[in-house]
Protein backbone atom coordinates (compact mmCIF):
# COMPACT_ATOMS: atom_id res chain seq x y z
CA UNK A 1 0.00 0.00 0.00
CA UNK A 2 1.62 3.32 -1.38
CA UNK A 3 1.26 6.28 0.57
CA UNK A 4 -0.29 7.29 4.05
CA UNK A 5 -2.32 4.22 5.52
CA UNK A 6 -6.36 4.32 4.93
CA UNK A 7 -7.80 5.62 7.91
CA UNK A 8 -10.54 4.51 10.14
CA UNK A 9 -12.47 5.34 13.67
CA UNK A 10 -12.43 1.68 14.85
CA UNK A 11 -10.25 -1.05 13.41
CA UNK A 12 -10.70 -4.77 14.78
CA UNK A 13 -8.87 -7.67 14.61
CA UNK A 14 -10.66 -11.23 14.35
CA UNK A 15 -14.25 -11.16 12.17
CA UNK A 16 -15.64 -13.91 14.99
CA UNK A 17 -18.59 -13.83 17.04
CA UNK A 18 -17.34 -10.92 18.70
CA UNK A 19 -16.05 -8.68 16.42
CA UNK A 20 -18.21 -8.84 13.67
CA UNK A 21 -20.97 -7.99 16.07
CA UNK A 22 -19.08 -4.96 17.23
CA UNK A 23 -18.30 -3.81 13.51
CA UNK A 24 -21.80 -3.87 12.94
CA UNK A 25 -22.75 -1.94 16.07
CA UNK A 26 -20.11 0.75 15.30
CA UNK A 27 -21.09 0.88 11.47
CA UNK A 28 -24.77 1.47 12.59
CA UNK A 29 -23.25 4.52 15.07
CA UNK A 30 -21.39 6.01 11.76
CA UNK A 31 -18.22 4.93 13.25
CA UNK A 32 -16.24 4.22 10.40
CA UNK A 33 -14.73 0.58 10.94
CA UNK A 34 -12.19 -2.12 9.17
CA UNK A 35 -12.37 -5.35 10.09
CA UNK A 36 -9.20 -7.67 9.69
CA UNK A 37 -9.25 -11.44 9.34
CA UNK A 38 -6.41 -13.67 8.57
CA UNK A 39 -8.68 -16.58 7.40
CA UNK A 40 -10.14 -16.53 3.95
CA UNK A 41 -14.05 -15.06 4.95
CA UNK A 42 -15.80 -14.70 7.75
CA UNK A 43 -16.05 -16.65 11.21
CA UNK A 44 -13.69 -18.91 10.42
CA UNK A 45 -12.42 -19.48 13.77
CA UNK A 46 -14.15 -21.26 16.83
CA UNK A 47 -17.66 -19.07 15.36
CA UNK A 48 -18.16 -22.25 13.01
CA UNK A 49 -17.24 -24.89 15.47
CA UNK A 50 -20.18 -23.87 18.19
CA UNK A 51 -22.81 -25.96 18.54
CA UNK A 52 -25.14 -22.59 18.71
CA UNK A 53 -26.31 -22.14 22.52
CA UNK A 54 -27.32 -19.08 23.60
CA UNK A 55 -28.00 -18.66 27.63
CA UNK A 56 -28.18 -16.30 30.47
CA UNK A 57 -27.99 -18.47 32.95
CA UNK A 58 -24.41 -17.94 33.95
CA UNK A 59 -22.66 -17.67 37.69
CA UNK A 60 -21.65 -13.95 37.65
CA UNK A 61 -23.06 -10.22 36.57
CA UNK A 62 -21.42 -9.66 33.84
CA UNK A 63 -22.07 -12.41 31.65
CA UNK A 64 -25.85 -12.57 32.76
CA UNK A 65 -25.85 -8.86 31.77
CA UNK A 66 -24.16 -9.39 28.05
CA UNK A 67 -25.88 -13.00 27.67
CA UNK A 68 -29.79 -11.51 28.37
CA UNK A 69 -28.64 -8.91 25.68
CA UNK A 70 -27.42 -11.27 23.08
CA UNK A 71 -30.91 -13.51 23.78
CA UNK A 72 -32.84 -9.57 23.38
CA UNK A 73 -30.41 -9.27 19.81
CA UNK A 74 -30.81 -12.84 18.51
CA UNK A 75 -34.82 -13.71 19.37
CA UNK A 76 -35.65 -10.38 17.54
CA UNK A 77 -33.04 -10.42 14.86
CA UNK A 78 -35.58 -12.13 11.67
CA UNK A 79 -38.41 -8.69 12.50
CA UNK A 80 -35.49 -6.20 12.63
CA UNK A 81 -33.36 -7.81 10.09
CA UNK A 82 -35.59 -10.07 7.59
CA UNK A 83 -33.03 -12.86 8.32
CA UNK A 84 -33.68 -15.96 9.58
CA UNK A 85 -31.07 -17.19 12.20
CA UNK A 86 -32.95 -19.85 12.92
CA UNK A 87 -33.34 -19.30 16.87
CA UNK A 88 -35.17 -21.64 19.13
CA UNK A 89 -36.72 -20.85 22.30
CA UNK A 90 -36.04 -24.48 23.89
CA UNK A 91 -34.40 -22.91 27.11
CA UNK A 92 -31.84 -24.25 29.27
CA UNK A 93 -31.89 -27.10 32.21
CA UNK A 94 -28.69 -28.02 34.44
CA UNK A 95 -29.71 -31.05 35.66
CA UNK A 96 -28.30 -32.49 39.29
CA UNK A 97 -27.93 -36.24 40.16
CA UNK A 98 -25.71 -35.58 42.89
CA UNK A 99 -26.10 -33.02 46.08
CA UNK A 100 -22.70 -31.70 45.02
CA UNK A 101 -24.52 -30.32 41.73
CA UNK A 102 -27.77 -29.55 43.39
CA UNK A 103 -26.06 -27.21 46.09
CA UNK A 104 -23.94 -25.16 43.28
CA UNK A 105 -27.08 -24.72 41.68
CA UNK A 106 -29.76 -23.52 44.07
CA UNK A 107 -27.17 -21.35 45.63
CA UNK A 108 -26.84 -19.55 41.79
CA UNK A 109 -30.85 -19.18 41.97
CA UNK A 110 -30.04 -15.74 44.50
CA UNK A 111 -27.79 -14.13 41.83
CA UNK A 112 -29.29 -15.67 38.55
CA UNK A 113 -32.79 -14.00 39.61
CA UNK A 114 -31.55 -10.66 41.01
CA UNK A 115 -29.74 -10.17 37.82
CA UNK A 116 -32.61 -10.83 36.10
CA UNK A 117 -32.80 -14.39 35.00
CA UNK A 118 -36.57 -15.89 34.73
CA UNK A 119 -35.11 -19.08 35.97
CA UNK A 120 -36.45 -21.69 38.49
CA UNK A 121 -35.41 -25.10 40.28
CA UNK A 122 -37.54 -28.03 39.26
CA UNK A 123 -38.06 -30.71 41.17
CA UNK A 124 -37.30 -34.46 40.20
CA UNK A 125 -40.99 -34.54 38.98
CA UNK A 126 -41.10 -30.68 37.17
CA UNK A 127 -38.09 -31.80 35.67
CA UNK A 128 -39.46 -34.59 34.05
CA UNK A 129 -42.46 -32.92 32.46
CA UNK A 130 -39.60 -30.60 30.50
CA UNK A 131 -37.52 -33.53 29.61
CA UNK A 132 -39.19 -36.55 30.11
CA UNK A 133 -36.43 -38.79 28.56
CA UNK A 134 -34.13 -38.10 31.67
CA UNK A 135 -32.65 -40.62 33.44
CA UNK A 136 -35.42 -40.66 36.33
CA UNK A 137 -32.73 -42.50 38.62
CA UNK A 138 -31.12 -40.71 41.15
CA UNK A 139 -32.23 -37.08 39.73
CA UNK A 140 -33.23 -34.42 42.24
CA UNK A 141 -34.09 -31.90 39.76
CA UNK A 142 -32.24 -28.69 38.97
CA UNK A 143 -32.73 -25.65 37.09
CA UNK A 144 -34.25 -24.25 33.65
CA UNK A 145 -34.24 -21.15 32.17
CA UNK A 146 -37.06 -21.06 29.52
CA UNK A 147 -35.78 -17.94 28.00
CA UNK A 148 -32.39 -19.47 26.73
CA UNK A 149 -32.56 -21.36 23.30
CA UNK A 150 -30.09 -21.96 20.58
CA UNK A 151 -29.79 -20.35 16.76
CA UNK A 152 -27.22 -20.71 14.24
CA UNK A 153 -23.62 -19.25 14.56
CA UNK A 154 -22.99 -19.44 10.88
CA UNK A 155 -26.16 -17.77 9.78
CA UNK A 156 -26.26 -15.10 12.80
CA UNK A 157 -22.36 -14.12 11.76
CA UNK A 158 -22.65 -13.89 7.66
CA UNK A 159 -26.33 -11.88 8.84
CA UNK A 160 -23.86 -9.25 11.18
CA UNK A 161 -21.31 -9.21 8.44
CA UNK A 162 -23.70 -8.29 5.64
CA UNK A 163 -25.55 -5.73 7.60
CA UNK A 164 -22.45 -3.97 8.80
CA UNK A 165 -21.00 -3.89 5.51
CA UNK A 166 -24.26 -2.45 4.28
CA UNK A 167 -23.57 0.19 6.65
CA UNK A 168 -20.08 1.16 5.71
CA UNK A 169 -17.97 -1.63 7.58
CA UNK A 170 -14.88 -2.68 5.92
CA UNK A 171 -13.39 -6.59 6.17
CA UNK A 172 -10.56 -7.61 4.60
CA UNK A 173 -9.42 -11.07 4.25
CA UNK A 174 -6.45 -13.34 3.70
CA UNK A 175 -4.63 -10.28 5.60
CA UNK A 176 -2.59 -11.25 8.84
CA UNK A 177 -1.65 -8.69 11.63
CA UNK A 178 1.89 -8.10 12.01
CA UNK A 179 2.41 -5.11 14.03
CA UNK A 180 0.75 -2.18 15.54
CA UNK A 181 1.43 1.41 14.38
CA UNK A 182 2.12 3.03 18.22
CA UNK A 183 3.34 6.74 18.82
CA UNK A 184 3.86 8.48 22.42
CA UNK A 185 2.05 5.29 23.75
CA UNK A 186 -0.91 5.06 21.58
CA UNK A 187 -2.48 3.80 19.03
CA UNK A 188 -2.28 5.06 15.30
CA UNK A 189 -2.86 1.95 13.39
CA UNK A 190 -2.00 -1.46 12.36
CA UNK A 191 0.54 -2.84 10.07
CA UNK A 192 -0.02 -6.45 7.75
CA UNK A 193 1.43 -8.07 5.24
CA UNK A 194 -0.53 -6.44 3.08
CA UNK A 195 -0.03 -2.72 4.01
CA UNK A 196 -1.10 -0.55 6.71
CA UNK A 197 -4.13 0.93 8.30
CA UNK A 198 -4.38 3.64 10.63
CA UNK A 199 -7.05 4.04 13.46
CA UNK A 200 -6.86 5.68 17.15
CA UNK A 201 -8.86 2.63 18.31
CA UNK A 202 -8.11 -1.19 18.19
CA UNK A 203 -9.72 -3.77 18.76
CA UNK A 204 -8.24 -7.39 19.65
CA UNK A 205 -10.88 -9.24 19.26
CA UNK A 206 -8.69 -12.11 17.86
CA UNK A 207 -10.02 -15.16 19.52
CA UNK A 208 -7.69 -17.78 19.96
CA UNK A 209 -5.32 -15.68 18.59
CA UNK A 210 -5.45 -12.74 21.28
CA UNK A 211 -2.06 -13.74 22.97
CA UNK A 212 -0.13 -13.47 20.02
CA UNK A 213 -2.24 -10.19 18.77
CA UNK A 214 -0.97 -8.89 22.02
CA UNK A 215 2.88 -9.41 21.93
CA UNK A 216 2.79 -7.47 18.98
CA UNK A 217 2.44 -4.35 21.42
CA UNK A 218 4.15 -6.05 24.10
CA UNK A 219 1.33 -7.15 26.07
CA UNK A 220 1.27 -10.39 27.86
CA UNK A 221 -2.95 -11.38 27.74
CA UNK A 222 -3.55 -14.52 29.64
CA UNK A 223 -5.40 -16.25 26.98
CA UNK A 224 -4.84 -19.90 26.54
CA UNK A 225 -6.72 -22.33 23.86
CA UNK A 226 -8.16 -25.31 24.92
CA UNK A 227 -8.84 -28.26 22.15
CA UNK A 228 -12.76 -29.24 22.76
CA UNK A 229 -14.74 -31.77 20.70
CA UNK A 230 -18.46 -31.96 19.55
CA UNK A 231 -20.75 -34.14 17.23
CA UNK A 232 -23.97 -34.36 15.38
CA UNK A 233 -26.00 -37.00 14.84
CA UNK A 234 -28.43 -37.58 12.41
CA UNK A 235 -32.24 -36.08 12.14
CA UNK A 236 -34.61 -37.53 14.31
CA UNK A 237 -38.11 -36.49 15.40
CA UNK A 238 -38.47 -33.85 17.70
CA UNK A 239 -38.54 -34.99 21.49
CA UNK A 240 -36.22 -32.69 23.09
CA UNK A 241 -36.47 -29.02 23.80
CA UNK A 242 -34.01 -27.37 26.35
CA UNK A 243 -30.22 -27.35 25.80
CA UNK A 244 -29.44 -29.43 28.61
CA UNK A 245 -26.22 -29.26 30.92
CA UNK A 246 -24.50 -32.19 33.50
CA UNK A 247 -21.66 -30.31 35.27
CA UNK A 248 -21.32 -33.44 37.30
CA UNK A 249 -17.02 -34.38 36.51
CA UNK A 250 -16.41 -37.59 35.39
CA UNK A 251 -13.01 -39.23 34.09
CA UNK A 252 -11.76 -37.76 31.04
CA UNK A 253 -14.30 -34.59 31.48
CA UNK A 254 -15.83 -32.29 33.59
CA UNK A 255 -19.27 -31.67 31.92
CA UNK A 256 -21.26 -31.68 28.74
CA UNK A 257 -24.30 -30.87 26.95
CA UNK A 258 -26.23 -31.16 24.50
CA UNK A 259 -29.66 -30.25 22.70
CA UNK A 260 -31.75 -31.53 19.52
CA UNK A 261 -31.45 -28.52 16.35
CA UNK A 262 -35.19 -27.48 14.98
CA UNK A 263 -34.33 -29.83 12.11
CA UNK A 264 -34.04 -32.79 14.39
CA UNK A 265 -30.38 -33.71 14.75
CA UNK A 266 -28.93 -33.84 18.53
CA UNK A 267 -25.91 -31.54 18.59
CA UNK A 268 -23.46 -31.98 21.66
CA UNK A 269 -20.04 -31.18 23.13
CA UNK A 270 -17.54 -31.93 26.35
CA UNK A 271 -15.55 -30.03 28.71
CA UNK A 272 -11.93 -32.54 28.97
CA UNK A 273 -10.75 -33.16 32.16
CA UNK A 274 -7.47 -32.38 32.02
CA UNK A 275 -7.36 -29.67 29.63
CA UNK A 276 -6.38 -29.77 26.42
CA UNK A 277 -4.12 -27.32 25.79
CA UNK A 278 -2.79 -25.90 22.18
CA UNK A 279 -4.49 -25.39 18.55
CA UNK A 280 -4.63 -28.89 17.61
CA UNK A 281 -8.11 -29.30 16.25
CA UNK A 282 -7.75 -33.13 14.84
CA UNK A 283 -10.81 -34.96 15.94
CA UNK A 284 -9.80 -37.99 18.42
CA UNK A 285 -11.01 -41.85 18.85
CA UNK A 286 -11.28 -41.24 22.75
CA UNK A 287 -14.37 -38.66 22.52
CA UNK A 288 -17.21 -40.26 21.69
CA UNK A 289 -17.10 -43.48 23.19
CA UNK A 290 -16.87 -41.11 26.54
CA UNK A 291 -19.26 -38.74 25.49
CA UNK A 292 -21.92 -41.69 24.71
CA UNK A 293 -21.35 -43.37 27.77
CA UNK A 294 -22.67 -40.10 29.86
CA UNK A 295 -25.38 -39.44 27.19
CA UNK A 296 -26.94 -42.62 27.20
CA UNK A 297 -26.65 -42.83 30.84
CA UNK A 298 -28.61 -39.72 30.82
CA UNK A 299 -31.34 -40.32 28.48
CA UNK A 300 -31.23 -43.65 27.53
CA UNK A 301 -33.29 -43.14 24.46
CA UNK A 302 -30.13 -41.95 22.87
CA UNK A 303 -28.42 -45.33 22.81
CA UNK A 304 -29.57 -46.24 18.99
CA UNK A 305 -29.10 -42.81 17.25
CA UNK A 306 -26.43 -42.46 14.60
CA UNK A 307 -23.64 -39.91 15.11
CA UNK A 308 -22.82 -38.24 11.40
CA UNK A 309 -19.92 -36.41 12.13
CA UNK A 310 -17.48 -35.24 14.93
CA UNK A 311 -14.64 -32.14 14.93
CA UNK A 312 -12.81 -30.17 16.89
CA UNK A 313 -12.36 -26.40 18.34
CA UNK A 314 -10.70 -24.26 20.34
CA UNK A 315 -11.90 -22.40 23.24
CA UNK A 316 -9.79 -19.75 24.63
CA UNK A 317 -9.81 -19.84 27.99
CA UNK A 318 -8.55 -16.92 30.76
CA UNK A 319 -7.74 -18.33 34.27
CA UNK A 320 -10.57 -18.11 35.75
CA UNK A 321 -12.83 -18.65 33.01
CA UNK A 322 -14.63 -15.74 32.75
CA UNK A 323 -13.78 -12.84 29.21
CA UNK A 324 -11.20 -10.00 29.25
CA UNK A 325 -12.77 -6.70 28.22
CA UNK A 326 -11.47 -3.58 28.55
CA UNK A 327 -9.22 -0.66 27.53
CA UNK A 328 -5.27 -1.31 28.21
CA UNK A 329 -3.54 0.81 30.52
CA UNK A 330 -0.25 0.03 28.73
CA UNK A 331 -1.23 1.30 25.26
CA UNK A 332 -3.91 3.84 24.78
CA UNK A 333 -6.63 3.37 22.39
CA UNK A 334 -6.43 -0.71 22.76
CA UNK A 335 -9.42 -2.33 23.55
CA UNK A 336 -9.35 -5.79 24.65
CA UNK A 337 -12.81 -8.36 23.62
CA UNK A 338 -10.54 -11.69 24.26
CA UNK A 339 -11.05 -14.71 26.43
CA UNK A 340 -14.45 -15.93 25.75
CA UNK A 341 -13.96 -19.26 26.81
CA UNK A 342 -15.83 -21.13 24.25
CA UNK A 343 -18.80 -18.84 24.78
CA UNK A 344 -18.03 -16.06 22.05
CA UNK A 345 -21.00 -17.06 20.37
CA UNK A 346 -23.88 -16.25 23.05
CA UNK A 347 -21.40 -13.09 24.46
CA UNK A 348 -20.65 -11.64 20.45
CA UNK A 349 -24.06 -9.58 20.40
CA UNK A 350 -24.48 -8.26 23.62
CA UNK A 351 -20.99 -7.58 23.86
CA UNK A 352 -20.68 -6.05 20.45
CA UNK A 353 -22.93 -3.37 21.28
CA UNK A 354 -21.13 -3.26 24.51
CA UNK A 355 -17.83 -2.65 22.68
CA UNK A 356 -19.49 0.03 20.30
CA UNK A 357 -20.62 1.84 23.79
CA UNK A 358 -17.16 1.86 24.99
CA UNK A 359 -15.63 2.95 21.95
CA UNK A 360 -18.54 5.92 22.14
CA UNK A 361 -17.99 6.77 25.46
CA UNK A 362 -21.74 6.41 25.94
CA UNK A 363 -21.99 3.28 28.41
CA UNK A 364 -25.06 3.11 30.44
CA UNK A 365 -24.63 2.59 34.64
CA UNK A 366 -25.06 -1.08 34.42
CA UNK A 367 -22.45 -1.44 31.47
CA UNK A 368 -20.17 0.53 34.00
CA UNK A 369 -21.30 -1.63 36.60
CA UNK A 370 -20.74 -4.92 35.01
CA UNK A 371 -17.15 -3.96 33.56
CA UNK A 372 -15.38 -4.85 36.67
CA UNK A 373 -16.12 -8.48 36.35
CA UNK A 374 -14.13 -8.55 33.39
CA UNK A 375 -11.85 -6.52 33.49
CA UNK A 376 -8.24 -6.96 31.99
CA UNK A 377 -6.69 -5.85 35.95
CA UNK A 378 -8.80 -8.02 37.81
CA UNK A 379 -7.10 -10.53 39.97
CA UNK A 380 -8.21 -13.50 38.45
CA UNK A 381 -9.12 -15.11 41.61
CA UNK A 382 -12.47 -16.96 41.00
CA UNK A 383 -13.68 -19.79 39.38
CA UNK A 384 -16.86 -19.85 36.90
CA UNK A 385 -19.37 -22.37 37.88
CA UNK A 386 -21.10 -22.80 34.97
CA UNK A 387 -18.24 -22.88 32.01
Amino acid sequence: MAGSPKNYDVIIIGAGSVGTPAAFYLAQAGVRTLVLDRAASVGQGSNKRAIGGLRATHSDPAKMRICLRSLDIISGWKNRTGDDVEWYKGGYAFVAYRAEEELILRDLLVVQRAYGLNINWLSEGDMLKVIPDLNPRELRGGTFCPDDGHASPLLAIHSFCSHARRMGAEFRFSENVTGFLVEGGAVRGVRTDKGEYGGEVVINAAGGQASAVGRLVGLEIPVHPDSHEAAVTEPVTRFLDPMVVDIRPVAGSANYYFHQHYTGQIIFCITPCPNIRGEDTRETSAFLPMIARRMVSLMPRLKNIRVRRTWRGLYPMTPDGFPIVGWSKEIKGLLLAVGMCGQGFMLGPGLGELLAAMVQDKLSPGDKEILPYISPYRQFAGQEKLK
